[in-house]
């Protein structure tokens, strides 16, 4: 069994949108999904610990599942191969798309942490430290359909207009889509509230 600390060694210097809190985060959502739906805890619990391990590497998905098929070299092939998916499944943009019960907890897990206030800290916290700012248009404006701002102009707003208000509609589990419904309306409450404040309405 994989440790927290063997897996907190592999996130030395990731940022703090994706440090190893995020994988705490994720792994405690992972494991209530996992629970509630009926998956295979230590494979859901694998996967999670090193799913953003090569977050810094492009395809990083992708990429995390090598590693992880490396790391895991003598444990049961069939767990290496149902955890080195569930890895390569979990990313928002890129497939492939979840194809087992463990995969689909850590994908809901993940998208889970991008959601409410610390879906919207993570979304600050990574405009600042990528200097972009904190807010360019009131969210009225933002068009999903059109593509996005380049730069420095892409806000937080822009990020739940194109990402994080989609993502309880791509939620897989019947527990994530429970626990979505709250963090959710978070999230839109905050950008509401924001055009307001930035607007000298409120």
């Amino acid at each position: 069994m994989l440790s927290i600390d063997q897996a907190r060694s592999l996130y030395d210097g990731a940022e703090a949108a994706h440090a190893f809190d995020h994988v705490l985060r994720v792994l405690a959502l992972a494991e209530r999904i996992a629970q509630a739906e009926g998956a295979d805890l230590a494979i859901v619990r694998t996967a999670t610990l090193l799913h953003d391990m090569a977050r810094h590497e492009p395809e990083h998905h992708l990429r995390g599942a090598e590693r992880a098929r490396e790391l895991l070299a003598g444990w049961p092939p069939e767990q290496v191969e149902a955890i080195c998916h569930a890895i390569a499944a979990h990313r928002f943009r890129q497939g492939p798309a979840p194809a087992t019960l463990e995969a689909a907890c850590l994908h809901d897990a993940d998208k889970l942490d991008a959601m409410g206030a610390i879906g919207v800290a993570r979304a600050v916290a990574y405009s600042a430290s990528h200097g972009h700012r904190l807010w360019s248009q009131p969210l009225a404006e933002i068009d999903a359909a059109q593509p996005p701002p380049a730069g420095i102009d892409y806000s937080p707003s822009h990020e739940f207009v194109y990402k994080l208000s989609q993502l309880e509609e791509r939620l897989l589990t019947p527990t994530a889509r429970r626990i979505a419904g709250q963090r959710h309306q978070v999230m839109a409450t905050f950008f509401q509230q924001l055009d307001a404040e930035v607007l000298g309405a409120a």
